[in-house]
């Protein structure tokens, strides 16, 4: 299964009801191209870390989607994320890639990380009790 979030910034002269018709659509266009949205995030209006066409604050959404198939309707999205005068910023990101590398960073179950002052490195085990570290 793959995940991605979806977020992109509305310009704040849009309506709220327009940012709601907005986002109906892409949320169906996401799920005509075989994924869900498992959740999402209306952040409303906040303000933006630099200015974007002398606009100073936008309206944030937030998806998060999930694919079984790992195929996806993302890039037609993007595409008409991209046409649309009204939408400031967007960008997506894949998940389940992050998720996988912190597991992989986790000591397995069941085992215990050595004490502290306890090295495991290949240089440290070759070295005798009466052998100094040069």
């Amino acid at each position: 299964m793959r995940t991605y979030e979806l977020m992109f910034v509305v310009d704040p002269r849009v309506s709220d009801e327009d940012v709601v018709t907005m986002t109906q659509e892409y949320r169906n266009m996401i799920a005509s191209g075989g994924s869900t949205i498992t959740a999402e995030e209306n952040w409303g209006r906040r303000k933006l870390a630099y200015t974007i066409d002398k606009l100073n604050e936008g309206k944030y959404v937030l998806f998060y989607v999930s694919s079984e198939t790992g195929k996806t309707a993302l890039p037609e999205v993007e595409h008409r994320m991209r046409q649309n005068d009204k939408i400031l910023r967007y960008l997506t990101v894949r998940t389940d890639e992050d998720l996988k590398r912190a597991a992989r960073r986790q000591p397995a179950a069941g085992t215990t990380p050595p004490p502290p002052g306890e090295s495991t490195s290949p240089a440290a085990a070759e070295i005798g009790p009466d052998e100094e570290e040069v």
